[in-house]
């Protein structure tokens, strides 16, 4: 497309060592990973927010980063954003072969195990079929791919019925190591809860951290609600019972 060839243009005059922006040209693939995270976070909060203006500007932005990140590359003699390109391209028709090839796949499901198996035994470097998983991001997101990685090799319950008997036995587990009082067993015990929780989301057909971070703004909208009605009876949440803040509590949620 021309505006993205416009875009690789703009970025090579920004990097130009002598008619080229100061801030830009001293700029490495490390310098820019702070912004490059942020700008990805706020993609994904335009996307929870449902705003498409704002996300076609933040995905502009995140683009940007791209193209600076591959002419970073390219000057030092590594790459050039046409091999960026065409890898991806090439990996994307490689693990589609039920689009471009001869394999018959009709669910989602089925295409995201073969992506995975197909993906396994590309990344022969790895020893493990769990390993590649960045593990600086959301924990949530890293058990659930950790979770998905072991089902591509059928280290997976069957169905959502044995994930919940399987919670049901770690809660009886963390209510244990409660009353010992132990503190590490504890916090294992809450670990393994919440694995099993992300396990028991994927098995259902949810991205655990999404379900996650859409419970949370409805906390955050309700607990607001809640506060205003408390300052409209001039009246302080501290010093009201569990009973009546449960109480004006249920009465937001009535209204939503």
């Amino acid at each position: 497309m021309r505006e993205f060839d416009e875009l690789v243009e703009i970025v090579k005059r920004l990097r130009h060592p002598e008619k080229g922006c100061p801030w830009d040209n001293t700029q490495t693939h490390e310098s820019l990973v702070p912004n490059f995270i942020e700008e990805l976070y706020e993609c994904v909060e335009a996307i929870e927010k449902n705003d498409m203006p704002h996300l076609a500007e933040e995905l502009g932005d995140l683009m940007l980063h791209i193209v600076l990140q591959a002419r970073i590359a390219e000057e030092e003699g590594h790459f050039e954003i046409a091999e960026v390109l065409a890898s991806i391209t090439d990996k994307i028709t490689r693990r589609h072969p039920h689009i471009f090839g001869n394999v018959k796949m009709d669910t989602a499901a089925a295409v995201k195990l073969n992506w995975e198996q197909i993906k396994l035994k590309e990344k022969k470097s790895r020893i493990s079929a769990i390993d590649g998983i960045p593990r600086g991001m959301p924990k949530l997101i890293v058990a659930q791919r950790m979770q998905e990685k072991a089902a591509a090799v059928g280290f997976d319950w069957d169905n959502h019925e044995q994930v919940f008997e399987k919670l049901d036995e770690e809660v009886i587990e963390l209510k244990e190591a409660i009353s010992l009082g132990v503190h590490q067993n504890i916090e294992d015990e809450i670990g393994d809860v919440l694995f099993t929780v992300v396990n028991l989301s994927r098995k259902l057909g949810f991205d655990s951290e999404n379900s996650l971070t859409k419970t949370i703004s409805k906390f955050e909208r309700r607990f607001k609600q809640v506060e205003e009605r408390f300052k409209q009876k001039q009246k302080s949440m501290q010093d009201s019972s569990l009973e009546e803040l449960d109480e004006v509590w249920d009465a937001v949620k009535d209204t939503e």
